[in-house]
């Protein structure tokens, strides 16, 4: 049988070591990775990505430094006693034939805390701390904890880190005039503020050697006043490859830019031709990003030519065997992500763990299984809307016989009317989606029909 996405499952061959297909699973914060005591859980949540055939997974980011916090005890690899935490994680990957990467993520002056640093001294508009300019010192200081933080994600047993250099944090502050206002070596010249980042990659090839992936996430388009030219983004890139980067990773748009970068209406693969762009200026892989949310967008993301790899995020959180039901032709079954940010952003902008509004088992993989059930029951559920839908799938899953009730004439409840809003066309895939699980999962549905006394009499 002929490979369904023939440029989406081919190998990419790295030099010394070769992923098994073009799919990146992206750097999400989820929460888990803030406390010792959740990395059970980010492990399981890693493993079952891993397990569903993800090429390589990037993890939340990781502060290299206390200054680098994104809040106060928020995720980090600074201490080498930490190690054991993330070997947690490392370990369950591996034993699921995967590869991982950590990021390493400085928030600079995005970081909700008053220790926080930049180049310069300019508030962000999204912190109420206004963070300290680093002196030439300081700079050393903050390299030197990137470089630590990669010695130690290489002694957690991780296949590489990913260098976050975008989204308006630490170095892509330095990168750009927005905030980087000095006047010595680290600013002034495009090549004196991407200086850092340089150095960055430099240092840390240098510390763990040939044989491990660094990926550098570049803002390819900053989406804010007095952010990078083009002109300067390319050279920036080729210093980068230079500097020793395996990979460069697509970062579209700072926190704080006022365009939408991820939500429903933004189109599929809307930035693809951003990197594309770069295609031809460096000669290592290059990964495209955002609302690539089906095999079918990525398949053609690749295919024309517009990046070597895709990266997914939010698809993998709805959807953690996303990549091996596309191999066996199943794409018809994967729960695809309608990029609502309810349980993901929203959650994690909250302080709490990260979820998915159409995959609640995501982030709670340990706590939420799906058991067979030893009792099977007789169950009438009444209402099509959406967790009438889940809770049927879910209940025939396990074993039980259901028979689904609906007045209406068709699945979906109040999603048939959220589906039509412009922007909103998304939610079709889930009422798709719902409507094969039924199918799969023999689910008695009984449309047009009031679920009156008479009809529920013989149920559980």
């Amino acid at each position: 049988m002929a490979q369904p996405y023939p440029e989406l499952l081919s190998p990419l061959d790295l030099g010394f070591v070769t992923l098994k297909n073009r799919v990146l699973m992206g750097s999400m914060h989820t929460g888990l990775e803030d406390r010792a005591k959740d990395y059970p859980r980010l492990a399981a949540y890693f493993a079952e990505r891993a397990a569903g055939g993800v090429g390589l997974i990037v993890t939340g980011g990781m502060a290299p430094t206390i200054s680098g916090w994104l809040a106060p005890f928020a995720s980090s690899m600074i201490f080498p006693w930490q190690v054991r935490h993330h070997r947690l994680v490392t370990d369950a990957v591996h034993a699921e034939d995967g590869r991982i990467c950590m990021q390493i993520l400085h928030a600079g002056r995005y970081g909700y805390h008053p220790l926080s640093v930049a180049p310069s001294a300019i508030q962000s508009p999204i912190s109420p701390f206004k963070p300290r300019a680093l002196s030439r010192y300081g700079i050393k200081r903050e390299i030197r904890g990137f470089v630590r933080a990669a010695r130690l994600a290489q002694k957690a047993g991780y296949d590489g880190v990913e260098v976050m250099g975008s989204e308006g944090y630490f170095i892509n502050e330095f990168t750009t005039p927005r905030v980087n206002r000095r006047e010595d070596e680290w600013g002034g010249t495009a090549a004196g503020r991407y200086r850092i980042a340089v150095e960055i990659v430099k240092r840390i090839r240098q510390a763990v050697g040939p044989e491990f992936i660094i990926i550098y996430r570049l803002s390819m388009l900053d989406l804010v006043p007095d952010g990078n030219s083009w002109e300067e983004i390319v050279a920036q890139a080729k210093a980068i490859e230079a500097a020793g980067a395996t990979i460069i990773n697509t970062g579209i748009g700072w926190h704080e830019a006022r365009i939408p970068t991820i939500a429903t209406m933004v189109p599929r693969a809307g930035f693809s031709w951003v990197t594309r762009k770069l295609k031809g200026q460096v000669g290592i892989p290059l990964v495209t990003t955002n609302r690539i949310n089906t095999p079918e967008v990525a398949e053609k993301v690749l295919a024309e030519g517009d990046a070597d790899m895709v990266s997914m995020a939010r698809p993998l959180l709805a959807d953690s065997e996303f990549v091996v039901k596309a191999a066996a032709g199943r794409a018809d079954e994967i729960n695809i992500c309608i990029a609502c940010n309810q349980a993901c952003l929203d959650h994690t902008f909250s302080r709490q763990t990260a979820s998915c509004l159409l995959n609640p088992r995501a982030c709670r993989e340990t706590e939420l299984n799906y058991v067979p059930t030893q009792k099977p029951k007789n169950l009438a559920v009444v209402g099509a809307g959406p967790a009438g839908l889940a809770f049927s799938c879910v209940a025939a899953e396990r074993g039980h016989r259901v028979t689904l009730f609906d007045s209406a004439p068709r699945i979906g409840g109040q999603f048939n009317m959220a589906k039509r809003i412009p922007g909103k066309e998304e939610f079709y895939e889930s009422l798709r989606y719902y409507g094969r699980q039924l199918e799969l999962r023999g689910v008695d549905v009984r449309l047009s029909t009031r679920a009156e006394v008479d009809v529920l009499k013989g149920f559980d």
